[in-house]
């Protein structure tokens, strides 16, 4: 049996997305990108989608434009209050923006940030929440709106893992400011390499469209408000306002995107058919705990994090799992406090971090797929079930 961690899902469809791009003979971003964007706003609800080359640029992108949109009162010691759970590139902007990363812990369940813990958290230097939908799982999104609302801060949404999630019927990602989206190879889209930033706040969107093309207004209307034009459109073309570089997708990534979203309600459809099939067999597993949450989950991968007895025994699971053919991994990259990376990062760890400890030294997830696994997963369940009654019987 082969169960991976991520399979491809293209076909003919998107094999004639490619080749419309060579016959066009345009590659860097192009109609084929804004066509892309276009069809986000109108399936997600948001005003603006702001495609780049990774859902990774897309956090650089999303919390520079936050700085440059808050502007003379960006304070002199800022903060970001973030789960301690999540991929590098959630925390390493932090770095190029001189941002401190505030980590706080998350909720056993949901794997998601901790409310109760956030305010805890909040200081006069606090000009945010990043918050991050773990593996296809939303946040508490409105307790979080709210507490930011309450102390005056700023809702970021890290939805790179959660495309298609809702809450109440709205989609993840529309709850904050703005939030940041991936279609990496393995996420529910794929475009190869590439992401997008979505929001409703105009000038944030201009901002963001200036950093991932050079700094330049090429891209931004005549009615904006951060485009300084000079009326002259042999100068505008070459009008520089922003520190930006280059984080621009390339047309293939756009029409690869448009292809890949008109499949997606379906694949959202499997995917969520195959997490009543995990869910069902996981449910009473004693010695296992799994995500659950509020809203509707769009099932990015199926978590396992050891528990009571079982805990120590991460590592020898995994190890069974894949020499019977099941992919695994550590759920994203564990307590990222962890990670050496940290001696860069000037982060500040207020409270434990009891439960992202237990999931990094306790945790594993599976894939998810748009295809059906009820085989894969029920192979896993019977292996989980006879490695558990090993230990036990040992």
């Amino acid at each position: 049996m082969k169960f991976p961690l991520a399979l491809d899902t293209w076909d003919n469809e998107e094999q004639e997305a490619l080749q419309r791009v060579i016959k066009s003979n345009r590659y860097s971003m192009g109609p084929e990108v804004f066509g892309f964007e276009s069809e986000i706003c109108k399936m997600f609800g948001s005003k603006h989608a702001i495609m780049v080359n990774s859902g990774s640029s897309a956090n650089l992108i999303m919390l520079t434009a936050l700085k440059l949109l808050i502007g003379k009162n960006w304070p002199k010691n800022p903060e970001i209050i973030v789960p301690a759970l999540s991929w590098s590139t959630t925390f390493t902007p932090f770095y190029y923006l001189g941002l401190r990363p505030v980590f706080i812990d998350i909720n056993p369940d949901s794997l998601c940030l901790e409310p109760e813990i956030l305010e805890q958290a909040i200081t006069s230097n606090t000009v945010g929440i990043l918050t991050v939908n773990i593996l296809g799982q939303a946040s508490e999104l409105e307790n979080l709106l709210q507490i930011s609302k309450k102390n005056g801060i700023v809702l970021l949404e890290d939805n790179c893992e959660s495309l298609g999630a809702t809450l109440n019927n709205k989609y993840t990602g529309r709850f904050g400011l703005a939030s940041s989206h991936s279609s990496f190879y393995s996420h529910h889209i794929s475009t190869m390499e590439g992401g997008w930033i979505q929001t409703d706040n105009d000038d944030f969107a201009d901002i963001c469209k200036s950093l991932r093309a050079h700094g330049w207004i090429r891209e931004l209307g005549i009615d904006s408000k951060i485009a300084k034009r000079t009326g002259v459109p042999f100068r505008d073309q070459f009008n520089f306002i922003l520190p930006g570089l280059n984080f621009r997708p390339i047309e293939f990534e756009g029409a690869l995107g448009k292809t890949q979203l008109l499949k997606l309600p379906q694949m959202l459809e499997v995917r969520r058919r195959n997490a009543l099939i995990f869910n069902e067999l996981f449910r009473e597993v004693e010695g296992v705990r799994i995500q659950s949450g509020p809203g509707l989950s769009s099932w990015f991968a199926f978590s396992l994090v050891l528990d009571g007895t079982m805990k120590g025994y991460r590592d020898e699971l995994a190890g069974k799992l894949i020499m019977n053919g099941i992919e695994c991994r550590p759920i994203i990259a564990g307590n990222f406090t962890k990670q050496p990376v940290m001696q860069h990062l000037n982060g500040m760890i207020p409270f434990p971090l009891s439960v992202c400890d237990q999931v990094h030294d306790n945790g594993l997830y599976v894939g998810n797929h748009p295809f059906d696994l009820s085989n894969q997963l029920n192979s896993l369940h019977q292996i989980v079930v006879d490695f558990i009654r090993e230990v036990q019987d040992a």
